[in-house]
């Protein structure tokens, strides 16, 4: 049986202490619906779930100092405008590709860390804690990347925060939708009570059974999502064989209508197909 909460204090909050916080940096304002906000809001969930301990400013200005490098370079070796145009935009992209590859393997890691996490938090809830000190238990006992998430709601918690509110943007701050349910369960515990063990202990079950489920998927498309990329990859590969082998070739391509025609709508449509294939891979790839 799972011991009562003690009586917490609260702390008020004092504005002269403002200026010891962090300060929280970020693009979205959440004052609007518009495109622009939901790729501030898009990005400043990127940082957060990648886990770099960056401002966004800070990698969007990486991102410029990049796409300029990188296209100078260009320009400086073939000084062409087509060719160093398409380097910026690879710099530019680049630092922003980087942090999606990271926030893929934290995701994945987390995930994995879910079970067995649940299972030690049931077992630790059944000695007889009760929740909050259980969860700083697990919290500290958790290696990186879920412990650091787990350690920042167990510092809330013991600042005065009830523990619902502590976990209840953990699905943010990981990207990770099954952490919903446990937030949920947790939420649930306080407010109403029940046998939070057994949640967890079926919580773990669902968990490993999704994962074993993903990684099914996984090895039986695996054949799709890589010939999906390799469509995606060969004709960039084409066209920097053409612009090595031959630095006027763009310069003879564009001097023609059709040229100039068939090189933009190519352009376009590799854009529109990278799109729909990352769309398709992030859906077969979601936790």
């Amino acid at each position: 049986m799972i011991a009562t909460n003690p009586a917490r204090l609260t702390i008020e909050p004092r504005p002269e202490f403002l200026g010891l916080l962090k300060e929280n940096q970020q693009f979205a304002t959440g004052t609007n619906t518009g495109t622009g906000e939901a790729i501030n809001g898009w990005f400043d969930s990127l940082m957060v779930q990648s886990g770099i301990r960056t401002a966004p400013s800070v990698w969007l200005g990486l991102s410029v100092i990049s796409g300029i490098t990188l296209g100078g370079l260009v320009f400086v070796f073939l000084e062409q405008p087509v060719p160093t145009l398409m380097a910026g935009l690879i710099g530019l992209v680049a630092p922003v590709a980087f942090a999606l590859i990271l926030r893929s393997r934290r995701q994945k890691k987390i995930m994995e860390q879910l079970p067995g996490m649940a299972e030690e938090l049931a077992r630790t809830a059944r000695s007889g804690r009760n929740i909050e000190s259980a969860f700083q238990l697990v919290a500290a006992d958790t290696p990186a990347p879920l412990g650091d998430e787990l350690r920042t709601s167990a510092r809330r918690a013991e600042m005065g925060i009830d523990l619902a509110s502590a976990v209840r943007d953990l699905p943010y701050r990981t990207g990770v939708s099954t952490v919903t349910i446990f937030t949920s369960a947790i939420s649930v515990h306080q407010d109403t009570g029940g046998d939070l063990i057994s949640v967890l202990e079926r919580l773990a079950t669902s968990i490993r059974d999704r994962l074993h489920f993903v990684s099914r998927l996984r090895a039986a498309t695996i054949a799709s999502r890589l010939g999906t990329i390799m469509m995606l990859i060969i004709p960039v590969m084409v066209m920097s064989f053409y612009l090595f082998r031959d630095p006027l070739y763009l310069q003879k391509l564009l001097g023609s209508f059709w040229g100039r025609l068939s090189l933009w709508l190519g352009v376009v449509l590799q854009i529109v197909g990278c799109l729909t294939v990352m769309r398709i891979l992030r859906s077969s790839a979601r936790f």
